[in-house]
């Protein structure tokens, strides 16, 4: 028997005149006689999800509508629904997918002795699996501009997660943490979801209010405080609480995937307050913006007048890239030390000393972080800090996966297919050039064990791990760009050139 298709929706479930999509998935869920939790099964979503979308308190993502009419056979009135939806959708409802960043407030309060950083952020699962664990990072410098100097104070005083006390909560509920990475001034850990009495994961469809803290003393934390947009966030707001009598004076920077760094758009406020159980005045600093774009960096730096003679204080002033490369501790071009082979390990043997240069080499990449975003992926050679070892790191695009570590590394075999895109060194940073490579690489490396490996890497990860790999060798990419083809000023690439992309 043929079945009547429905022709017109409830009435008053629109959005700016057109219909919403949450009440033609109601419509249609129900002309098919399907319960949510059936068609939650069917369309591999959890059936809160489906609540939520119908409720509107949800905007369903593109994969979600389409599996929606296809599964319900509507015969295109759930896309069309979907998008048009998506037509009139206010700027800050726009349709999400995965983990969303409501409200991201992190406040810094300094006592004189202690520096500590507490981050509160409003989380949104829009995506389709329970969220059960975030990645936090700690990154401190005591010494921008001067590397040799940070790195010795980090190797005789690490940070250690004890001293730390990282305590992080969700919804006011505990939650136990893991180290990811533990680094002399570099740590992240993993906030889980759970602690000893169960687990809470945040199901597509929820909000969350995840909060957490820790302690560094001002020994070894610099004068600055970054905040790194790596999700989709609607808003974004720090506070910055420093005690009167020291005198404080705040500014601050953005930098982004498509621009260097430049002063922040919006301003910063000062006010002077007595807060409970502080000691005296403090100075309160507060700064915001509004859906910052994702790769986005915000940094505040200060300076404690009343310790102006303090020999801590000057730091040098960074006009150009390079500048700000030399001062991470990045060898620049010109150096003897960029044009000769490194000298391999002997590995096991030496296997102390290569943990001793990829601690440094990951020490270093993270204070060019500080200075640069990198939407396509970095990687660093240790003849690029100065030490003549076949040592590199090559870190992927998404900052999540782990970096790839290459000791003793040689191509054993590309493809003869090749690509050119541009390509910038951290050695001569002002300026990108266009460079031919293969689309695949067979590289053979040794591990700390004495163990060789031979990995296949493609496309991105290639070039960045043959950029990398020809530092060993004493070559820059310069050496392989075509004949009658220069460099063009960082300027004119950002007018001219592309983020690498592939077939």
């Amino acid at each position: 028997m043929a079945t009547q298709e429905p022709d017109e929706y409830p009435v008053g479930e629109t959005v700016q005149g057109a219909v919403s999509f949450g009440a033609a998935l109601t419509l249609w869920r129900e002309h098919r006689r399907t319960s949510k939790k059936k068609l939650a099964a069917a369309m591999g979503f959890d059936p809160s999800y489906i609540s939520h979308v119908e409720a509107g308190r949800h905007a369903a993502g593109e994969e979600f509508a389409r599996k929606a009419e296809s599964v319900l056979n509507a015969g295109g009135a759930l896309w069309r629904a979907w998008r048009a939806e998506g037509t009139v959708r206010a700027p800050g409802a726009a349709v999400v997918e995965g983990l969303v960043v409501d409200e991201d407030h992190a406040r810094l309060h300094y006592d004189g002795r202690l520096y500590r950083p507490n981050q509160r952020r409003r989380l949104f699962n829009g995506g389709a699996e329970p969220v059960t664990r975030y990645l936090m990072r700690i990154s401190v410098d005591r010494y921008p501009g001067q590397p040799e100097r940070s790195n010795a104070l980090y190797r005789a005083r690490p940070l250690t997660f004890d001293e730390l006390a990282l305590t992080a909560s969700c919804d006011g509920e505990p939650m136990i943490w893991r180290p990811k990475q533990d680094r002399d001034s570099f740590k992240e850990a993993w906030l889980c979801l759970e602690n000893e009495r169960g687990r809470f994961p945040l199901y597509p469809g929820q909000r969350a209010l995840l909060e957490y803290g820790y302690a560094v003393d001002d020994q070894r934390w610099g004068l600055w405080f970054q905040r790194a947009v790596r999700l989709p966030t609607r808003h974004l707001s720090v506070e910055l609480v420093f005690p009167a009598a020291l005198d404080p004076m705040v500014w601050g920077t953005e930098t982004s995937t498509t621009a260097e760094a430049v002063p922040l758009r919006t301003p910063i406020f000062r006010s002077v307050t007595t807060i409970p159980d502080e000691v005296g005045e403090q100075v309160v600093f507060t700064w915001a913006t509004d859906d910052p774009p994702v790769g986005a960096r915000y940094r505040l730096e200060w300076r404690f007048r009343a310790r102006d003679g303090d020999a801590d204080q000057p730091r040098p002033e960074l006009r150009t890239a390079s500048d700000r490369m030399k001062a991470a501790g990045i060898v620049q071009h010109g150096d003897p030390i960029l044009s000769r082979a490194a000298r391999l390990f002997d590995l096991p043997a030496e296997a102390e000393a290569a943990s001793d240069v990829l601690d440094r080499l990951f020490a270093a990449m993270q204070r060019v972080r500080e200075h640069h975003v990198f939407g396509k992926g970095m990687g660093l050679a240790a003849p690029q800090i100065g030490i003549s070892r076949a040592a590199a790191i090559v870190q992927p695009p998404d900052p999540n996966t782990e970096p790839l570590v290459l000791l003793n590394p040689r191509v054993i075999g590309s493809s003869a297919e090749t690509d050119e895109q541009y390509e910038g060194c951290l050695s001569f940073f002002d300026v990108r050039g266009l460079v031919p490579r293969p689309l695949r690489l067979e590289v053979e490396h040794t591990r700390l064990d004495g163990q060789r490996s031979i990995i296949v890497l493609d496309t991105g990860l290639a070039r960045l791990a043959g950029h990398e790999i020809d530092h060993l060798y004493g070559r820059l990419y310069t050496h392989r760009m075509r004949d009658g083809v220069e460099p063009i000023p960082v300027e004119q690439y950002r007018g001219t050139g592309q983020a690498w992309s592939y077939r």
